[in-house]
């Protein structure tokens, strides 16, 4: 009998990854050694140069319409190391820069975005029921295209591995597609028993595809699992490779999470298909991790996501693919109480989809505002958004981990407790392991749940995905959710609402200072 151990050997990336630091630092020593000897008795004039360089990038830097927390350390890295800030900017400051990729994702966004309909009686509909979050939809709507549905059944699961149980039980009653797109996947009991599933339902005809980002899974598999399961009948796709010196792009991540059956039933939340998710394995005490099920017409826009990554991904002279197929419609009417609005966020525009969602719920909050996230790396604009909703009256509470993944990020999420505090948000550390939920709920009307950090990389570099639940009984699930996590959290406000010493401050200001280029 084959074992699982041999069914799953797939080795990791991890040595790729090695290779791939050590080629991109030996390009950038060779250039250095190269200009310097080469163009040695020039030296002052290549100083000269690249000072005037960094002079002009800081200038361009400056007049860019985004966040001083953003712009500051670019400019001071600049200022003090030109050749080096110019490089590193070059390299990961130019998020979503490059202009063929640009003009790929336009192509696709042309055949999508006409499928992407709102309906108006449920517009209406919705104007009415909840007026204090209508800004919030419209400004979804608007800016990213993404509709808000009605008819669509709604499952919150306070932890992943329900929802990863709810989400095989529904690939196995596929009748025509099962959509994967996630941002780690391993190769180990967790995913076995979804690709036995996937493998049994291909040999039925099932159209099945699975999509994963490159570096998020480069520490679980590598290019071997992706030709294992295309071997098989299973159609699958690596998101933006990391291959040295030719990558521009390697700053944006496909850090998205989603499950799509049929067009009827989709899955979204804060879980990767890898074994410490769902507490197989505890390497940072107990995982915390949610998701939702979506059963209904909102599943639509999931669809749609999906297929605009999968073919916007690779470079294709003609692509001719019928999206109608792939839309049908649910059977039967879903008669469920609420509204909910599927949306993603890319970096390859100027908006701030995943921000500004979070911003106008602090904005609009009157009694209560709690936040879940893994990683507190906020802006200035954010940290003062909700310093005012506390000062004003709102109850705001952020949970974060109280046994970190990441030890310098962890300090760094630490660094904005004291600000925070100070202006009267609680601030709740998860004390039996690590918090990786990105979710928030306020005045028993409005919540979210997705992919999206409290961080920079999901807030400005990464491909994400949310969903707004409006007026619906997830919307108390979540809050009651919220309600048992705080029993299993110790409150730190007090802790961090008086002063620091002056050396943990300037080593705080110091991490602070460069948390954008993390």
């Amino acid at each position: 009998m084959e074992t699982f151990e041999k069914k799953a050997h797939v080795k990791n990336g991890i040595l790729r990854l090695i290779f791939i630091t050590l080629s991109v630092s030996l390009q950038i020593t060779l250039i250095i050694i190269l200009t310097l000897s080469r163009f040695e008795k020039y030296a002052e004039i290549i100083a000269i140069t690249s000072r005037i360089l960094a002079f002009l990038l800081v200038l361009a830097i400056y007049s860019q319409h985004k966040s001083p927390s953003i712009k500051m350390p670019w400019i001071i890295l600049s200022l003090i190391f030109p050749a080096i800030g110019v490089s590193l900017y070059v390299m990961l400051g130019l998020s979503g820069s490059t202009a063929f990729m640009k003009k790929r994702y336009e192509k696709i966004d042309t055949l999508i975005s006409p499928h992407l309909i709102q309906n108006p009686n449920t517009w209406n509909l919705l104007n009415k029921e909840s007026y204090p979050c209508l800004g919030i939809n419209k400004y979804i709507l608007e800016q990213s295209g993404f509709p808000v549905y009605q008819n669509t059944k709604i499952n919150y699961y306070p932890d992943a591995s329900l929802s990863l149980e709810a989400q095989k039980h529904a690939m196995k009653n596929a009748k025509n597609f099962i959509f994967l797109e996630y941002f780690a996947i391993e190769n180990s009991l967790c995913w076995q028993e979804i690709e036995d599933i996937l493998t049994e339902k291909v040999k039925e005809g099932v159209d099945v595809r699975v999509f994963y980002d490159d570096l998020g899974s480069i520490g679980y598999i590598n290019f071997d699992f992706a030709k294992k399961l295309n071997k098989t009948g299973i159609k699958c796709r690596t998101f933006n490779p990391m291959t040295p010196f030719f990558n521009l792009f390697l700053n944006n991540r496909d850090h998205r999470k989603m499950t799509i059956i049929d067009n009827h039933i989709g899955f979204t939340g804060g879980y990767n298909l890898a074994n410490e998710y769902f507490n197989i394995t505890s390497p940072y005490g107990h995982w915390k991790d949610t998701g939702i099920r979506l059963e209904g017409d909102g599943v639509r826009s999931m669809t749609l996501a999906f297929l605009n990554m999968w073919y916007a991904s690779r470079q294709e002279k003609n692509i001719e693919f019928s999206i109608d197929k792939y839309l049908e419609k649910y059977p039967d009417k879903i008669n469920a109480p609420g509204f909910v609005q599927f949306f993603t966020d890319t970096p390859m525009d100027n908006k701030l989809i995943g921000e500004d969602v979070y911003l106008n719920i602090i904005n609009e909050a009157r009694k209560y505002i709690y936040i879940m996230t893994p990683y507190l790396i906020i802006t200035d604009e954010m940290s003062r958004m909700l310093g005012l909703a506390a000062k004003k009256g709102v109850d705001v509470r952020i949970i974060t981990p109280g046994i970190p993944d990441k030890k310098i990020i962890y300090k760094l999420t630490r660094s904005y407790y004291n600000h925070l505090a100070f202006d009267g948000v609680r601030i709740f550390e998860y004390t039996p392991g690590f918090c990786h939920a990105k979710m928030c709920v306020s005045d028993d009307i409005i919540a979210t749940c997705g992919t999206i950090n409290l961080d920079y990389r999901s807030l400005y570099h990464h491909f994400e995905d949310g969903c707004v639940l409006t007026n619906c009984d997830a919307v108390i699930k979540i809050k009651e959710d919220f309600d048992n996590t705080f029993q299993q959290c110790t409150e730190v406000t007090d802790k961090y609402s008086h002063g620091r010493s002056a050396f943990l401050k300037i080593s705080q200001l110091f991490l602070r200072l460069f948390a954008p280029l993390m």
